[in-house]
C-alpha cells in the first residue's frame, strides 16, 4: 500500500503558492522529496516509485493523510484483504513453499466446471509489491464469469532473494497447482501464465527458459501460454543501457554487473526452442518497452513460437499502471484482446 499512496501525490509537490495550505504538503517534506527526486513532475513519479522506501516516517505519514483526502477518505484497494473478501470471490489461500511470501490465492471458476487456469504473477521492480495490491480485482471479476479459474501468488523479494529464486518461486507455484489440479476443479493441460512488469519479466522467463519448469518437475510444455503485461527488461543488457534513467539502479540491483547473468535473466536470449507454445505481448507507448516488447516477439518468432503482440495508448507511470489495472474491464481495449486470445488457445 506505500508504494499505491506515494504514487498519487506528485501533484502536491508543486502544488502553486495560491492554493489552499491545506492541499500542500509542509515545506520540509516537499524538500525532501526535491531533494531525493528534483522537480520535474514528469519524471518524479517514476523517481519516487523506484525510491519510495527512502522517503522518512514523518514525510510517508503526510502524504499518505493527503493521498487519502485526494481520494475522499478512501484508500484505493486492488485485492480483497480479508478472509470474508476471498471467500465472496472464491478466493482460498494456499502455501507452496515455507516462507511466508511463497503464498497464492486461488479463486475458483463461476462454471464450476473443469476450466482453464491463469495464473498471474504481480510487479514491482523485483524488490516490492504483492498480490494483496498488484493484481486488480477487475481480473478476478472478469476471468471468473468468462468460466475461467484464476490465480495470483506471492513470490520472495530482491535483495532477500534472487532473480533467479524469484522464478523458481513463480514456477514452484505453478508446479504445486498444476499438482492440485484435481482436487481445485481445473484442467491442467490448459494453464496460461500471466504477469505485469517484473511479473512479466518473470513470467517471460519461465516460459522461454525451461531450467526453472523442470526444477519444480515440469516441462515447458505444461504451460499453454504465457502473456507478459508491458514488461522492459526482456534484453537486461539493453535495459541497461538506454532504458529508463530513473529505473537503473533498480536494474542494477536485480540483476547486478555480470553480462553472462544479465543474458541467462533475459527471455529475448532465452527465446530459442523450446518455449511455452503460445505468446501474447502486449505492451503501451513507451519507448524501452515497445522496443523489449518488439525484440522479445521477433526472437520468440524465429525459433518457431506462436507470437501475438499487442500496443496499447497509454504513457509513463500511468499508463504502465492502467494496463495492469484495467485488464478486465470490459470498456479497457486490452480486454477484449485477451479475452479473444484466450479462445483462440483454449478452443472455447
Amino acid at each position: 500500500m506505500r508504494i499505491v499512496i506515494l504514487l498519487s501525490f506528485a501533484a502536491f509537490i508543486a502544488v502553486p503558492p495560491v492554493a489552499h495550505a491545506s492541499e500542500r504538503l509542509s515545506a520540509e517534506c516537499r524538500r525532501e522529496v526535491v531533494q531525493l527526486c528534483g522537480i520535474n513532475r514528469d519524471t518524479m513519479r517514476d523517481c519516487l516509485r523506484d525510491k519510495n522506501d527512502q522517503v522518512s516516517k514523518n514525510c510517508f505519514a503526510e502524504i499518505r493523510e493527503k493521498a487519502k483526502q485526494k481520494m475522499g477518505g478512501v484508500e484505493r484497494k486492488g485485492q480483497p484483504k480479508s478472509d470474508a473478501d476471498r471467500a465472496a470471490l472464491g478466493g482460498v489461500s494456499y502455501a507452496y513453499g515455507s516462507d511466508p511470501l511463497q503464498k497464492l490465492e486461488f479463486y475458483a471458476a463461476k462454471s464450476g466446471s473443469s476450466a482453464p487456469l491463469i495464473i498471474f504473477v504481480h510487479g514491482g521492480g523485483w524488490k516490492r509489491g504483492d498480490m494483496d495490491n498488484a493484481t486488480g480485482l477487475a481480473k478476478i471479476k472478469h476471468y471468473r464469469e468468462l468460466g475461467y479459474n484464476f490465480a495470483t501468488l506471492n513470490y520472495r523479494l530482491v535483495p532477500q532473494a534472487t532473480v533467479e529464486q524469484q522464478a523458481g518461486d513463480v514456477a514452484d507455484a505453478v508446479g504445486y497447482l498444476i499438482s492440485n489440479a484435481a482436487k481445485l476443479g481445473f484442467d491442467k493441460n490448459r494453464v496460461v501464465l500471466m504477469g505485469h512488469s517484473a511479473g512479466a519479466h518473470l513470467s517471460a522467463l519461465v516460459g522461454t527458459d525451461p531450467q526453472y519448469l523442470r526444477a519444480a518437475g515440469l516441462s515447458l510444455s505444461a504451460l499453454a501460454g504465457v502473456i507478459p503485461i508491458d514488461g522492459a527488461a526482456y534484453d537486461v543488457p539493453q535495459q541497461l543501457v538506454d532504458g529508463n534513467r530513473i529505473m537503473q539502479d533498480t536494474y542494477k540491483q536485480a540483476f547486478g554487473d555480470d553480462p553472462v547473468r544479465q543474458r541467462a535473466l533475459s527471455p529475448t536470449f532465452q527465446a530459442a526452442s523450446p518455449n511455452a507454445p503460445s505468446f501474447l505481448i502486449l505492451h503501451i507507448d513507451r519507448d524501452d518497452g515497445t522496443r523489449q516488447s518488439q525484440a522479445l516477439s521477433s526472437a520468440l518468432r524465429q525459433s518457431g513460437t506462436r507470437v501475438q503482440i499487442n500496443a496499447f495508448d497509454g504513457k509513463g507511470l500511468t499508463g504502465h499502471m492502467e494496463i495492469n489495472r484495467k485488464l478486465g474491464d470490459p470498456a479497457y481495449p486490452a480486454t477484449p484482446v485477451v479475452d479473444a486470445w484466450l479462445r483462440a488457445l483454449f478452443g472455447v
